[in-house]
């Protein structure tokens, strides 16, 4: 299993920065892809950011230019720089590990971007 938790979110300026951070635990090495996804009240859950075990990153295209997504394979941590962020960003933010064919879940981090 791999257990995942999250932090780094808060309330933020619309222009601002925050940088969200995941930590890894358990059998770790079975990860194949880590990602950061987001709930909006009344949305579902969309992927927002993904990082392959072969380093390759993927965005949604809302994000694109203003998130970057990495990963420190030695300190077992991923993260999510957010700059130039906008109300619509606004959400509940998921760490997400893909390993062996299953999903595990952080608990998620609030998000609050003020106009």
């Amino acid at each position: 299993q791999v257990q995942l938790v999250e932090s780094g979110g808060g309330l933020v300026q619309a222009g601002g920065s925050l940088r969200l951070s995941c930590v890894a635990s358990g059998s770790i090495f079975s990860i194949n892809v880590m990602g950061w996804y987001r709930q909006a009240p009344g949305k579902q859950r969309e992927l927002i950011a993904n990082i392959l075990s072969s380093g390759r990153t993927n965005y949604v295209d809302s994000v694109k230019g203003r998130f970057t997504i990495s990963r420190d394979n030695a300190k077992n941590m991923v993260y999510l720089q957010m700059n130039s962020l906008k109300p619509e960003d606004t959400a509940v933010y998921y760490c997400n590990a893909k390993y062996m064919g299953y999903d595990s879940w952080g608990q998620g981090t609030q998000v609050t971007v003020s106009s």
